[in-house]
């Protein structure tokens, strides 16, 4: 476009061109910039679109196409009866017996009785098997020991099996100590709750802290729970719902009372004296 400039006069219709281009021009600017600006969002948008080559995701997952997992099928837990172990605490939910020393075993071969034999846990654990040699016994259920039974005599016999069966083993017991008339181990038969296990150590001293007896009972070898009981009002009351059953094992602690602790170290003879001394 061109515009005729006669002196110093210019038309108007040069003026109108001019100003028309330079609107275009303006306008294409912004364009550009506004298409440099948009760019980066149409591409963060379109990158989360669904559908193949959309994203990290390149095709659809079906159970066709899906990765196997690395993971086994579920198993039950092998320590525990019925495989119903409670992880709570390190807790088995109805565990199955451990053998301990002294444990007496009656182990036979139903198809060679020849090697039928009675053995008695030693206090090193081990029991001594004839023409088989020693083997851990202590901390083992019995069908865990029948299987290493197993082992030794099948390089003697064909194909043995073996049952082991528990004749004699140590009763399940209950200690009471501390401020009880006689303190000890006590074999715990049918349900005792903690008021009866007191009265079978013959009660409680003149010098027992009652309200804060003590309950120790062990949850795994490593933990022990503990449980402090008001053994005082709960008899005044005649209130014997929160007497707790016991478990084999649980050891009752009745502490002394902080009166008798003082007591010690106080004079009695002289007291005696400063008693008498008015009837004078």
């Amino acid at each position: 476009m061109s515009c005729l400039i006669r002196g110093t006069v210019v038309s108007f219709a040069c003026k109108a061109a001019k100003a028309e281009a330079m609107k275009l021009t303006s306008l294409g600017l912004f364009g550009v910039f506004a298409a440099l600006l948009f760019q980066p969002v149409y591409e963060v948008a379109r990158a989360q679109e669904t559908g193949p080559n959309r994203g990290v995701q390149y095709e659809p997952v079906t159970p066709e196409t899906k990765v196997p997992e690395q993971f086994g099928p579920a198993t039950s837990q092998p320590n525990g009866a019925d495989g119903t172990g409670n992880p709570s605490l390190g807790r088995e939910r109805r565990p199955l017996y451990r053998l301990a020393n002294s444990d007496v075993l009656e182990v036979s071969f139903p198809f060679t009785p020849e090697f039928n034999q009675s053995v008695t846990i030693q206090p090193d654990g081990f029991i001594t098997l004839r023409e088989a040699g020693h083997l851990v016994a202590a901390g083992r259920t019995l069908e865990e020991l029948e299987q290493s039974i197993v082992t030794p005599y099948s390089q003697i016999l064909h194909d043995p099996h073996v049952t082991v069966k528990l004749t004699d083993f140590e009763r399940p017991y209950f200690v009471a100590s501390g401020e009880v008339v006689r303190p000890g181990k006590y074999e715990l038969r049918g349900g005792k709750t903690v008021s009866e296990a007191l009265a079978i150590a013959g009660g409680f001293t003149t010098q027992s802290q009652r309200s804060q007896v003590v309950l120790f009972r062990k949850v795994t070898p490593a933990l022990v729970e503990t449980r402090v009981l008001n053994v005082k009002k709960m008899l005044k009351n005649r209130d014997l719902r929160e007497d707790p059953s016991l478990r084999a094992g649980d050891l009752i602690y009745v502490p002394r009372s902080t009166i008798s602790k003082i007591m010690r170290f106080m004079p009695t003879t002289n007291m005696g004296m400063y008693a008498t001394s008015a009837t004078f």
